[in-house]
């Protein structure tokens, strides 16, 4: 199963060498979300980042990034909600339900399905599927090897990511919440936490 993580919307000081170190770790795939920020802090993101791992990358804006740096692909989102005219190659999406995932899949490389958990303080992380539809939509092939699950992954609940069928998990919150760039001086604990939810994921 894939691991994916997806920026912090925020650009921030020791990125490039946490990414950089992350796809030397085994990252299979990175999406850039950086939204209402501008292209030449993506730009310079990316000029940071070694080139072979370009290919790994997914653009969540300014889509001529894509060509311009040899990226993967483009994530269609309300923001950007539209391919480019002639644009080829991989794009992806998020969807919220179930019947979403059924009807967009097929014209995607891969689609997000969200919010799949919730961390509800006090409470153990509640599915926003409950277990009947999701083995439901494992038995009837809506979720397969081109449905992403993201929201509130983490290492306690990957496992069921994994059981259902999913070709993947992207993380945010839970590998980002490990390092905070005005007070950690090195980002040990982010590595750390990507190895375990790499080897979970695998």
């Amino acid at each position: 199963m894939k691991l994916v993580v997806i920026t912090p919307p925020k650009f921030f000081i020791e990125e490039d060498k946490i990414l950089t170190q992350l796809f030397e770790e085994g990252l299979d795939i990175l999406h850039i979300r950086k939204p209402d920020s501008s292209p030449v802090y993506s730009e310079r993101l990316l000029t940071l980042i070694p080139k072979q791992y370009h290919k790994r990358i997914v653009t969540h804006d300014h889509f001529y990034l894509k060509e311009e740096f040899n990226l993967k692909g483009i994530h269609l989102n309300k923001r950007n909600p539209d391919i480019p005219l002639g644009y080829k190659g991989h794009v992806s999406c998020s969807c919220h339900t179930l019947e979403e995932v059924k009807q967009k899949k097929g014209h995607f490389n891969y689609v997000f399905m969200n919010p799949f958990f919730e961390n509800a303080p006090y409470k153990d992380y509640l599915s926003s599927f409950s277990p009947e539809e999701l083995k439901k939509a494992s038995k009837d092939k809506v979720i397969d090897k081109r449905v992403i699950a993201l929201g509130g992954i983490n290492e306690e609940n990957i496992r069921i990511i994994k059981k259902y069928g999913f070709g993947g998990a992207a993380v945010l919150g839970n590998l980002w919440n490990c390092y905070d760039e005005h007070e950690t001086i090195d980002y040990t604990e982010i590595i750390k936490q990507f190895r375990l939810l790499k080897k979970l994921a695998d």
